[in-house]
């Protein structure tokens, strides 16, 4: 199904918020209306920005901390006519809820209402809730109804038989009409999912005339437009400009079609044709990396989400589905000729701001699933959600043939609904994935137009040298040059082919300047291989383990936890090892050991260090997670306790002497309501055998507890000892600070020579990840 972008009327102006200025209703300077009021030309703004205000999840609906596990989603969006009022859909629950934004900065939820089916979308008519709700007991019987709910009561007040399974529900903009996708979806598990599979979907209208008792359908027929499967068109999302013409994406027959409501007649139909995509990754098997350097021939755009930009052109987002998807957006005009298309330059954009999803990239990449238009003051944006990178890209539509990037804005997982209310400022989008476990909590991410520099990205790539961005993700370690604003960090295992970064952190926001990858070249790590045994065991660490850590082109696969400079130069890098002895976890084998090793400046491998023998017996996976190099010994933070024991162990390894000694960590215990466990995640030198550790939990979103800076001190500290700890920090109210959700993963920790503390979040790859980085500046806060 899609998730439609759902049009509101424009009113009044809301004087707590910074605002702007109103525009006309419709859109660009475009628009042919000899008899309607002249629209101002629209004009860049260079000082106004999106920056999130607030992140309201909506488990908080079910309990006000969200303690309970109960499955609610938001998967679209629609705002009152007075823009104080959210309506979503919840098709996890069967529900429609409320949220009151009067102060965008603190939503409150206000309940939900639960439907006797799938609410599919939700639009507004003036006092009145219109959600299509799709009550198919199978997809070769599909039903549907159109439930009209009173915001004000949040009850029902009348219902309508649609005669099918409806997706998209869209409102004229004179309240005259109401158009629904009718898609009679297909079964994905028949035939491959292939089509067509009857009944065929149509177009409803809505003729919105008297009380909603009185209002009546009428169906337009879709079928025999498409070249593909003309039979069976599946249209998917609707949107209606100030004529009355509704476009209609019809996404698996590649194929657009635009109907007068007023006659309900098809005007007119067209291909949304293809694109080939060059310079593009087409490959998501690690250790690849991500190559912009492949072609793809003759892509099908299929779109999905759709949306007037002006009288006479729509902009679509190119999701794809059967056999497409050109992941981006196009602008066409109503003739069916393309006014303008993105290419690669949203892909380019993501990878830039770490949001690349690598495992998808050899299907549809970053796959933008809706598209939403507004007037903010005097500008025109065009907002594009990224289903598979999370975040919503904002473009300038000043020159409606030329959109120009603007920003990024980050959210909860996967957006799909937008909703703009240029009346107020704000655009909110509706991230849909609820899964506790991940751990993910379906949200409305709200932002407000400012005049105020983009809070996000905090950490950007710079080009490669054959100028496209550096591609990252995934940052775990960090250690800060022993001078200036730079600091180096590490990304971890996601991509199989471990890299180190060189960041600017003098800048706002930082910059990755360049990429070292990490290699084996010297066949330093073969040769400790070939010390180890040769038969594979499950529960040990063998030269087969060691073989499958180094790629075919030297490059290596490590899961690199932890950096510091090293004194002999270049740096050394902590691996954590992967898998758990029986005895502590089945299922798990043990297919890496813990282990140091230092680089040169050039990346190559130089030395191998590995925990004792007595100690790897006692492995668990959650193992090496930071290394600081302080008076002649590595200080390695372990996670979590292994086999046997309480406590995580602070490992500390003499240079000179070769030999291991180990302190015990006193953890906080766990206080999420979701339980989990907390552990060490980063460790980073102060000098006088000083070191400030990062602990966290494994919780994030409402459920996050724990994510604290702590200083330890190793004077004096006896080999076998549990050592004490001093706060330095709760590191919650830095994250809160956000406005988004609580991020789980500290991972990065660096103390630059002027002071300033630094932390950064890892963002797992953006798989099962909002992909969200945050570095965090937390000025001089060490005494």
């Amino acid at each position: 199904m899609s998730f439609p972008r759902l049009r509101q009327t424009a009113i009044a102006l809301a004087a707590s918020m910074m605002m702007v200025g109103l525009s006309a209703c419709g859109g660009g300077s475009d628009d042919p209306a000899p008899t309607a009021p002249v629209v101002a030309a629209s004009v860049p703004d260079a000082s106004m920005h999106f920056n999130r205000v607030a992140t309201f999840a909506v488990c908080a609906q079910v309990g006000a901390s969200c303690e309970s596990a109960t499955p609610v989603n938001a998967e679209i969006v629609a705002a009152s006519s007075d823009g104080m009022t959210l309506i979503y859909t919840s098709g996890l629950s069967r529900q429609i809820g409320f949220v009151d934004i009067t102060d965008p900065a603190a939503p409150v939820g206000l309940g939900a209402l639960t439907l006797d089916g799938e609410p599919t979308s939700v639009a507004v008519v003036g006092a009145h809730a219109l959600v299509a709700v799709n009550t198919s007991a199978s997809f070769t019987a599909p039903t549907g109804k159109l439930v009209v709910v009173d915001i004000a009561t949040r009850t029902k007040v009348a219902e309508l038989d649609l005669g099918g399974q409806p997706d998209s529900v869209a409102v004229s903009k004179d309240g005259r009409y109401a158009a629904i996708a009718i898609e009679n979806e297909r079964d994905e598990s028949v035939n491959g999912g292939a089509i067509p599979q009857l009944p065929a979907g149509r177009l409803a209208i809505i003729d919105l005339v008297g009380a909603p008792a009185a209002w009546t359908r009428r169906d337009v027929a879709l079928t025999g437009l498409a070249a593909l499967y003309g039979t069976d068109p599946e249209p998917e999302y609707v949107s209606i400009n100030e004529d009355n013409i509704a476009v209609v994406t019809l996404q698996e027959n590649n194929h657009l079609a635009l109907v007068d409501l007023a006659t309900g007649k098809v005007s007119g139909h067209f291909s949304a044709g293809s694109v080939t995509l060059t310079d593009v990754d087409l490959t998501d098997e690690r250790p690849n990396l991500v190559q912009f350097n492949q072609t793809q021939a003759d892509r099908l755009r299929e779109p999905d989400g759709v949306t007037w930009v002006s009288k006479t052109r729509f902009a679509t987002a190119n999701e794809g589905d059967l056999n497409g998807g050109s992941r981006g957006f196009t602008v066409f005009n109503t003739d069916g000729s393309v006014a303008f298309d993105v290419g690669m330059d949203l892909e380019y954009r993501l990878a830039r701001i770490g949001h690349t999803n690598d495992r998808r990239n050899d299907a549809k990449g970053n796959e933008p699933e809706n598209v939403a238009f507004g007037r903010f003051g005097s500008t025109d944006y065009l907002f594009v959600a990224s289903e598979r990178s999370s975040v919503v890209a904002v473009y300038d539509m000043s020159q409606p043939t030329a959109p120009v990037y603007k920003q990024a804005l980050p959210g909860a997982l996967s957006p799909e609904g937008l909703v703009t209310i240029p009346s107020r400022g704000l655009m909110v989008s509706a991230s849909e994935v609820d899964d506790r476990g991940l751990p993910a909590r379906a949200a409305l991410n709200i932002y407000a137009y400012q005049k105020a520099a983009p809070a996000y990205p905090t950490i950007q790539s710079a080009d490669r040298a054959d100028g496209k961005p550096i591609p990252w993700s995934a940052l775990s370690g960090m250690v800060a040059a022993p001078s200036g604003s730079t600091v180096y960090a590490v990304d971890d295992s996601f991509f199989r082919a471990n890299r180190i970064f060189t960041v600017d952190v003098g800048v706002t926001p930082a910059v990755i300047r360049s990429e070292l990858r990490i290699t084996d070249a010297s066949d330093v790590l073969k040769t400790f291989g070939a010390t180890l045994p040769a038969a594979r065991d499950n529960q040990a660490f063998d030269q087969t383990d060691v073989a499958a850590m180094i790629n075919a082109d030297k490059t290596v696969n490590l899961d690199p936890e932890g950096i510091s400079l090293a004194s002999a130069g270049g740096f050394w890098i902590a691996s954590e090892g992967a898998g758990s002895k029986t005895a502590y976890e089945t299922g798990r084998n043990i297919t890496s050991a813990n282990l140091l090793l230092r680089v040169s400046a050039a990346g190559v491998i130089q030395e191998v260090v590995a925990l004792p023998d007595a100690v790897n017996a006692l492995q668990a996976r959650y193992g090496f997670e930071g290394v600081a190099e302080s008076n002649g010994k590595l200080v390695v933070a372990m996670q979590r306790a292994w086999l046997g024991e309480t406590m995580p162990r602070i490992a500390v390894y003499d240079l000179t002497a070769k030999t291991w000694q180990f302190h015990l960590y006193p953890l906080d215990p766990a206080t999420s309501p979701n339980g989990g466990w907390v552990g060490l995640s980063e460790i980073t030198a102060l000098g006088n055998n000083r070191f400030l550790v990062v602990e966290r939990d494994n919780q994030n979103g409402p459920d996050a507890r724990i994510k604290r800076l702590y200083r330890i001190d190793l004077s004096g500290a006896t080999d076998g000892g549990t050592l004490s700890k001093t706060l330095v920090r709760d590191l919650m109210p830095d994250l809160r600070a956000t406005r988004g959700p609580v991020l789980e993963k500290i991972e990065g920790l660096a103390v630059l020579a002027s002071g300033e503390v630094l932390f950064v979040t890892d963002n797992d790859g953006v798989n099962d990840s909002s992909g969200e980085t945050q570095l965090v500046r937390l000025g001089r806060i060490l005494n």
